[in-house]
């Protein structure tokens, strides 16, 4: 297998999918409406992980483009639950790629204490041979998820995932606090949000002074 040719229809997927994002983020901010999109990031797996995954997996050498999802991974952060949930709806929405499962851990979070909500796609990428649909994972999550998520991602990359029992506990414990946080700071959202945008306006005035 060609590895760079393999690859190279994810990558344009995770490209294309962060413009997309991060422009509905801009048009939010164009209707000085709140976005729930906080921001965007986006990665391509790498050979080893591919590989890996697929060891584990039991996953034929032929049918990695089918039964990994998550080779193309993009992630998009929120500042509140709900936001998370509407963003969902916003990819529901779209006709420019077919949503073909989600997985939501927020409201059922994994034993690990994991939350995040997953939308898989197939999404078309033009390539010099016509059209290729690729299947891509779109992780929504909030900043106290995320902020677990890669923790927990680290930890498992050093005891190659099996965690001790201890950590996994402290984790399992720490993913509990994160969501209460989630929740207490979804109480004070309206106040939190006036907040920003007191905040926007008066940036807004300092460098546009005229508009007083």
């Amino acid at each position: 297998m060609n590895w760079e040719i393999f690859i190279a229809p994810y990558a344009q997927v995770v490209e294309e999918l962060k413009i997309k994002l991060k422009g509905m983020r801009r048009q939010f901010e164009y209707e000085e409406e709140q976005s729930p999109i906080e921001f965007v990031t986006g990665r391509v797996k790498p050979k080893s992980s591919i590989i890996e995954k697929a060891r584990r997996k039991a996953i034929n050498p032929e049918n990695i483009e089918e039964e990994l999802q998550d080779i193309a991974g993009v992630r998009v952060v929120c500042q509140f639950v709900d936001d998370i949930y509407a963003v969902v709806n916003m990819l529901r929405n779209r006709h420019d790629f077919e949503i073909v499962e989600e997985k939501d851990y927020v409201s059922r979070k994994k034993d690990s204490g994991y939350r995040s909500f997953h939308v898989i796609i197939r999404y078309p990428v033009e390539t010099i041979h016509g059209e290729k649909k690729v299947l891509a994972e779109i992780q929504i999550r909030t900043l106290a998820m995320n902020f677990w998520a890669t923790n927990e991602h680290s930890l498992n990359y050093k005891y190659s995932g099996k965690i001790p029992t201890e950590i996994k506990s402290r984790l399992k414990r720490a993913g509990e606090a994160a969501f209460q946080l989630d929740e207490e700071m979804s109480k004070i959202k309206s106040e939190i949000q006036e907040a920003q945008r007191a905040f926007l306006r008066k940036e807004e005035l300092k460098k546009n002074p005229r508009k007083t």
